[in-house]
């Protein structure tokens, strides 16, 4: 499997979503009274995104071999009706010569259009920023029923080298550049129906404009900084069997124990990997948006679901298309992320005593550390023993 067939799995539900007319089809329609032309019941169920037999139409592109004389009529037409070439427009059934240059220029209509803007400026917005408000909310009540977690005892006062620094800047490369990825992600997606109510277009188009700079450019750092944490941390991001007895007893934030672990414990690999793996899928996303036509992903990503699955999702998608399931795509993991750091930034700060001088300066207490990372501790420690006896 190549990166073009990367988080085919989870792509189908957004496939569905995208394509809602897949889930019920539409009546047969009798066109005897039209002479086989479509109907009023045609044009209903495809507004309403039902899937139609379009066959008729489809097929019905006219024939070249009938072809008139070039001084009688239809002649210089090869045998077609305008209704017939612009059937054959219509379902790209032609190969066009354009003056204009460039990728895509030979899709004459692509109708995916409103299907992709209303699930963009519906679903996508209503369950996306709805998961954020319900992490949010979840953290909040979570904070005032298990509190802060504090050190046992108090701190010790005595300092360990938790993260070096090179290992910060990449920490904070990333989540700073995500941060920032998010908000102008946001304000793109959402600003017309939130911030244009309240601040106008005229303040909202400089904004947008701004927003739209920075996440593209933005994005380079963002990747930078996931291909530094992978190579510095990945070795360390290893399940093992150390990591279902953390989980088993709650890792310290449900109860009071405090299960032994390494540098990482099983709930910062779970958070590792969902960054690694959403962080890569989003980032493939971004840069089929960033180069538009260049990167077709998802006609190959569905042949593989279909292989896989026996579906028979579409494989024959129009440039246009790929961007439109990108774009969705692209959406969809961005808010899963920010579920996923949102918690992770509960945790890091006002969650947990001491746990953001991890990231601060790199140096904890010794006594925090003990208590989240003792075996971590114990062959730091013996490092330094070994180095000071050699």
């Amino acid at each position: 499997m190549n990166c073009k067939t990367f988080g085919a799995a989870v792509f189908v539900l957004a496939t569905l979503l995208f394509n809602p007319g897949w889930a019920q089809d539409a009546p047969e329609v009798d066109r005897a009274r039209t002479g086989g032309a479509q109907t009023l019941e045609d044009i209903m169920a495809r507004q309403k995104q039902l899937e139609v037999d379009d066959s008729f139409r489809s097929e019905n592109l006219g024939d070249p071999a009938n072809a008139a004389g070039i001084s009688e009529p239809l002649g210089t037409l090869g045998g077609r009706s305008d209704p017939d070439i612009w059937r054959a427009v219509r379902y790209n059934e032609i190969d066009p010569s354009t003056q204009v240059r460039g990728p895509a220029v030979d899709v004459l209509i692509q109708d995916g259009g409103m299907p992709w803007y209303k699930l963009r400026e519906g679903p996508v917005i209503t369950y996306g920023g709805g998961a954020i408000l319900a992490i949010i909310i979840l953290l909040a009540v979570f904070y005032f029923i298990r509190g802060k977690i504090r050190i046992d005892g108090g701190p010790a006062g005595t300092k360990i080298e938790r993260f070096k620094a090179v290992e910060r800047f990449g920490h904070w490369l990333l989540a700073g550049s995500f941060i920032v990825l998010a908000l102008t992600g946001l304000l793109t997606l959402m600003g017309r129906s939130f911030l244009i109510p309240v601040i106008g277009q005229e303040a909202f188009s400089p904004l947008a404009i701004g927003s739209k700079w920075l996440h593209n450019n933005v994005a380079w750092a963002f990747m930078l900084g996931l291909v530094m944490t992978f190579v510095m941390w990945v070795a360390h991001n290893i399940p093992n069997k150390l990591d279902w007895h953390w989980i088993k007893s709650g890792g310290g934030i449900i109860g009071n124990a405090h299960p032994s672990a390494k540098k990482f414990n099983a709930g910062q690999k779970i958070v590792f990997w969902t960054v690694m793996i959403l962080g890569f899928s989003v980032s493939l996303s971004g840069l089929s948006l960033l180069f538009p036509f260049q990167m077709p992903m998802f006609a190959d990503t569905f042949g593989f679901i279909n292989s896989i699955l026996g579906t028979d999702l579409p494989t024959a998608l129009a440039p246009h298309e790929e961007m439109q399931y990108a774009n969705i795509w692209h959406s969809i993991v961005a808010f899963l992320m920010m579920v996923a750091i949102i918690a992770h930034i509960y945790i890091g700060t006002v969650g947990m005593e001491g746990a953001y001088d991890a990231m601060g300066n790199g140096q904890v207490d010794l006594e925090w550390a003990r208590q989240h990372h003792d075996l971590w501790v114990d062959e730091v420690q013996a490092k330094q023993r070994k180095g000071e006896s050699s």
